[in-house]
């Protein structure tokens, strides 16, 4: 039986050439089957968090909330801007805080780099905030930062494949059991 999964990607940075955005969609490649991700690239167009002018919320705001409503999980993956997360996903995940919309939606904290240690402890912290339901066993780090070689190789890399298993378990284990997926014994 064959379940459609919609995945949501959020790259936490606003550069055309983000080493995370490019995790994302060599990701979003390789999901397997009955599952698509779509990646969100319009985190820029959203305005600066205002609670004056939260309700009603600006239309980019709602493009937004409805993005983050229909995906079944998201996966993040973002920058370490100044040992912090990136003003773009902070103020993305502002804007969501007063609603419900993360409550229990399963989310993965992905990362290119091992050196973004503290956005990712930032980032974590956040989402237990907004009562999100982090999957830590497969919030991972990927081997990209400094990486020159092609996709191909790169995909093929024993670190990859390793992180990119992590996630797919729990990927494919929330779309048999979506409410009740527990993280694995391992």
């Amino acid at each position: 039986m064959s379940c459609s999964l919609r995945i949501l990607g959020v790259p936490g940075s606003l550069r055309a050439a983000s080493v995370n955005r490019r995790l994302l969609q060599l990701l979003a490649g390789q999901m397997p089957d009955g599952m698509g991700m779509s990646l969100y690239a319009q985190l820029g167009e959203l305005p600066l968090f205002n609670p004056d002018v939260e309700f009603p919320p600006p239309a980019a705001v709602v493009h937004w909330m409805t993005a983050l409503q229909r995906a079944d999980i998201v996966l993040i993956a973002s920058p370490e801007y100044a040992h912090g997360v990136t003003g773009v996903i902070k103020n993305a995940l502002d804007w969501a805080v007063s609603s419900e919309v993360m409550v229990n939606k399963p989310v993965l904290v992905l990362n290119a780099s091992p050196r973004a240690q503290h956005a990712d402890a930032a980032l974590r912290e956040t989402l237990a905030v907004m009562n999100a339901r982090l999957m830590t066993e497969a919030s991972v780090v990927f081997p990209m930062l400094g990486y020159r070689g092609t996709d191909e190789a790169l995909l093929a890399s024993p670190d990859f494949v390793q992180a990119r298993c992590q996630v797919f378990e729990v990927v494919s284990r929330l779309a048999t059991h979506p409410a009740g997926a527990a993280p694995s014994a391992s």
